[in-house]
């Protein structure tokens, strides 16, 4: 941490341009510790900062590490085509200091999902080489049967993959839906699996990443919260 004007303080937290910034600080719109601060070139150790923009407290981080619970229907895209984007589903801060989804998620997929503005996280989460284990709830189009967890568990040929492809663990939840852990990242892969087994996913969610699940972070669909140290080292195989 270090020390840095409040307009750049502001700024790096995702408040707008550092003039834009400045106009905010000096229209007394910023307080720090109960007084209302007017000199946008007056400086604050950040470390531990607290302020008040427009009356909404905020806390000063280098970088956010956030865990979002997607809907279904929003794309994991800055440029989303066809449906909104997840970051319209956090504040508009996030946007301007360039947050973005770790990896992606279907539309229509639901489940946790990492989104950061710390490219070095962001890298070593996205990177297949660190085989973090993914748990998916997949809902089938036709019975979950023995022979279809069998065939998920020794591996399926999917087009464009040199070699077959298989689930972790896997095991049924109950007649149209299992439980299907992956490490390898795939596009697409849960469902192609599936439909290279014979069946057909109809809902796809993911309920956690390494050993951080969504019951633990007790999020509803749409809702999100910042990941502290703790949480973000259950994110590495194996801790």
């Amino acid at each position: 941490m270090s020390k840095l004007t409040l307009d750049r303080i502001l700024q790096s937290q995702g408040f707008g341009t550092r003039k834009g910034c400045q106009q905010m600080i000096e229209a007394g719109e910023v307080s720090i510790a109960g007084a209302c601060i007017t000199n946008s070139r007056a400086t604050f150790e950040t470390e531990a900062l607290e302020f008040v923009v427009y009356g909404e407290p905020w806390v000063y981080r280098e970088h956010v590490y956030i865990a979002l619970n997607k809907p279904a229907n929003f794309e994991c895209s800055r440029k989303p085509s066809h449906h909104p984007g997840v970051l319209t589903l956090l504040p508009e801060q996030f946007t301007w200091r360039d947050v973005q989804p770790v990896g992606r998620l279907d539309h229509d997929t639901t489940g946790i999902l990492l989104m950061s503005d710390d490219g070095s996280f962001i890298h070593a989460q996205s990177s297949p080489k660190r085989h973090v284990p993914k748990v998916y709830a997949a809902t089938t189009h036709d019975p979950v049967t023995p022979e279809l967890v069998e065939q998920l568990l020794a591996g399926v040929k999917l087009h464009d993959e040199p070699a077959p492809l298989a689930a972790l663990t896997c095991r049924k939840l109950s007649e149209h839906q299992l439980e299907i852990v992956l490490v390898q990242g795939k596009y697409h892969q849960v469902k192609r699996m599936l439909a290279a087994a014979g069946n057909h996913c109809t809902a796809l969610r993911r309920s956690a990443i390494g050993n951080l699940t969504l019951d633990a972070l007790e999020l509803k669909e749409g809702e999100w919260c910042y990941l502290d140290e703790v949480q973000r080292a259950l994110l590495v195989p194996g801790v």
